[in-house]
């Protein structure tokens, strides 16, 4: 209990000033973009490609983070049936949670009924808005899903920074070398150095971040101004409450039933949680979530194939948002959908959720591709909360980025992977948890270390 009390005093001793902390000046960063944002709009619209920037600073490094931790991770795994089973039980565990994401949104949908009373007229809808924002958005069939993961050239996915083409690539090129073993072993190696320049990069890059919180945050107010929340506070309330009810109760009965708290596991992560919020995105906050993963004593080799994965596949805030949205739009018509329909929708969005990862608005485009299976609900009806889409997304975002931390933890436990003292440390758990055995994988690495 004397190491305890120790460790706990050198701890509080090192910690820095709120201003001189990352998380902080990100918050300072916030608080001027909103005073600007509402004192100024013009100046605050201009400040745009603050926030725009620091996010292609981000996206641009993001593949090869992606790249170079899933096939290092893979490699030092060293057998192809546990990579196999960690992806199964990802895969199943990321389609249970979003599942019920959905499935919260509908219920939600219904009791709230978020767009009755609006008696919007389709006719006199701003249909253009609409397919401006969202381009050419199609509804997707299985088929088309499964050929878009491949892509048309490895450099091709890389320069267009698809997430999922990525994940595809590395996994192949991660398998190939697992198989190879010590005639690839240098490369590995170099992959490993690499690893550590990019990260070195991220650690470099996220010293701008409060600037492009400020930017992001001051175009957001300024542009869009708090007043337009008024006519649609039902809506952008209903998604913000439930997105925190899931992460509260649904993702904090996980964590609960994995041996720590949800509560704990937010203060760890805070940088990347306000990131997200002033962003609207969650891929800014991908590279060092994945760092902070690893330093909580997830293996480097879970991290690195999870994570990536989970931003495809375990969209729980987007999930929320969709069938939310999707009966707002039928209700504030005045269309009447049916049980049926409504099953439709449902299942549709499964499908089409997987492909709002990461990307500013990419929800609200898989939104209007799931609509189009029900030709009652007027996909012009998405010109409503088209203005108000930013807020949404702050939640959406942020609510994708925990879950993805929280599946990498219980996942990492699961498979034997976590070192239960280190998990302890970061989240200053009770110290009773010090003396449990470390992972028999966990304890393994440590012996041969």
């Amino acid at each position: 209990m004397a190491t305890h009390d120790a460790e706990s005093s050198a701890r509080n001793a090192r910690k820095k000033p709120f201003y001189r902390t990352l998380w902080g000046q990100v918050l300072i960063g916030v608080a001027i973009g909103i005073i600007l944002g509402y004192l100024r709009p013009q100046t605050a619209i201009a400040m745009k490609p603050l926030g725009d920037a620091f996010i292609r600073v981000i996206s641009m490094i993001i593949t090869l983070v992606i790249f170079c931790t899933i096939v290092t991770g893979i490699a030092g795994m060293g057998d192809l049936k546990k990579v196999g089973r960690v992806g199964g039980k990802a895969l199943l565990y990321f389609e249970v949670v979003s599942t019920i994401a959905l499935l919260i949104g509908l219920v939600v949908g219904n009791l709230v009924q978020t767009g009755a009373g609006f008696n919007a007229n389709p006719a006199t809808l701003n249909a253009a808005a609409v397919t401006n924002y969202a381009g050419a958005a199609k509804t997707q069939t299985v088929t088309d899903f499964l050929m878009h993961i491949i892509p048309t050239t490895v450099v091709d996915a890389f320069a267009r920074g698809d997430i999922l083409e990525v994940v595809f690539i590395s996994v192949l090129f991660g398998l190939a070398m697992s198989v190879m073993g010590k005639r690839v072993k240098p490369l590995v190696e170099t992959i490993e150095g690499l690893t550590q320049a990019v990260f070195g990069v991220v650690n470099l890059v996220m010293k701008a971040a409060p600037i492009g919180a400020f930017g992001a945050m001051a175009f957001t107010i300024g542009a869009y101004g708090l007043k337009s929340l008024g006519p649609l506070a039902k809506l952008v309330s209903a998604v913000w409450l439930t997105s925190i009810f899931f992460v509260l109760i649904v993702l904090g009965a996980i964590c609960w039933a994995s041996g720590f708290g949800i509560i704990r596991f937010l203060a760890y992560i805070k940088e990347e949680i306000i990131l997200c919020l002033t962003l609207s995105s969650s891929e800014p906050a991908l590279p060092t979530l994945m760092e902070k993963m690893e330093k909580l004593g997830c293996s480097k080799a879970l991290v690195g194939l999870v994570v990536p994965t989970g931003y495809t596949f375990n969209t729980d805030g987007s999930s929320i948002y969709m069938t939310l949205a999707a009966l707002f739009v039928a209700q504030a018509t005045n269309i009447h959908l049916t049980i049926g329909q409504q099953l439709t929708i449902f299942a549709v969005a499964v499908l089409t959720s997987k492909g709002a990862s990461g990307v500013q608005g990419a929800a609200f485009i898989a939104l209007v591709g799931t609509l189009m299976v029900i030709p009652s609900i007027p996909v012009a009806g998405m010109a409503l909360i088209l203005g108000v889409d930013r807020f949404m997304s702050m939640a959406r975002a942020t609510t994708n980025m925990i879950a993805n931390g929280v599946a990498t933890v219980v996942l990492s436990r699961w498979e034997h992977e976590l070192d239960r003292s280190t998990l302890r440390r970061n989240l200053g758990l009770p110290f009773e948890l010090a003396t449990a055995p470390l992972e028999p994988a966990t304890a393994a690495r440590k012996s041969v270390g």
